[in-house]
C-alpha cells in the first residue's frame, strides 16, 4: 500500500470526501513525495557500508585513502570494505589475509636475512638493505572477479587485475620496508 493510500484512509470520514478530485490530487501528490522519502532513505541504508555503497563509493574512496584507477565498482566496494574493516597489522597473516579477502588464495610472504658466517654456504647472499624489502608470492590464477546478481549492471561480466592488490599492500606495508610482487 503506498502514501496516498495511507493518507486517504487517515482522512476523517464525515469532514473530507477522500475521492474529491481536489484533496485526491494533493493527498496523491503528498503521498509520491512520501514514498520517494521511504525510498531514499531505504537506499541510505546500502550508503553506511563501504562494501554496499553506491552514490557515496567516491567518499569512501577519498576517506580511505583508496585509489579507483581500473578497478570495477565491485574491486573498488571490496578494496573499500577491507580498509574499512580491517584493524591494521605488521604480521604475515595480516598481509596474507588482505590478498584472501582480494581473491588471491594461497598467497606466501617471502622475507630475507642477511647471511652471516653461521649460515648454509649455498644460502643466497643478501645485504642490509635486503632486510628491509619482502616479498609477496602470489598466484597467478587469482584476482578474477566475476559478475554476481548484486553487480552494477554497468560492470564487466568478468574481470582480472592485480593492481588493486599491489595498492592495499603499499598502502598497509611498514613504511621502512618495500615490497615486490612475484606472481607465480
Amino acid at each position: 500500500m503506498n502514501h496516498a493510500e495511507l493518507l486517504k484512509r487517515s482522512l476523517p470520514s464525515v469532514a473530507y470526501d477522500p475521492n474529491g478530485p481536489v484533496i485526491s490530487a494533493e493527498l496523491v501528490a503528498e503521498g509520491n513525495a512520501l514514498d520517494e522519502a521511504l525510498r531514499s532513505a531505504d537506499s541510505i541504508l546500502n550508503e553506511i557500508d563501504p562494501r554496499t555503497a553506491a552514490a557515496t563509493l567516491d567518499d569512501w574512496e577519498r576517506v580511505l585513502g583508496l585509489s579507483a584507477l581500473g578497478l570495477s565498482v565491485e574491486q573498488r566496494r571490496v578494496a573499500a570494505g577491507a580498509k574499512y574493516y580491517s584493524h591494521g597489522s605488521q604480521s604475515r597473516p595480516y598481509f596474507i589475509g588482505i590478498a584472501e579477502k582480494l581473491g588471491f588464495p594461497g598467497t606466501t610472504i617471502t622475507e630475507y636475512k642477511r647471511a652471516n658466517c653461521n649460515g648454509n654456504c649455498n644460502d643466497a647472499l643478501y645485504s642490509e638493505a635486503d632486510l628491509f624489502v619482502w616479498t609477496m608470492n602470489v598466484p597467478a590464477l587469482g584476482g578474477y572477479f566475476a559478475a554476481n546478481c548484486n553487480s552494477n549492471c554497468n560492470s564487466a561480466l568478468g574481470s582480472w587485475g592485480y593492481s588493486n592488490l599491489e595498492m592495499a599492500i603499499n598502502k598497509d606495508r611498514p613504511a621502512h620496508t618495500r615490497v615486490m610482487f612475484n606472481y607465480v
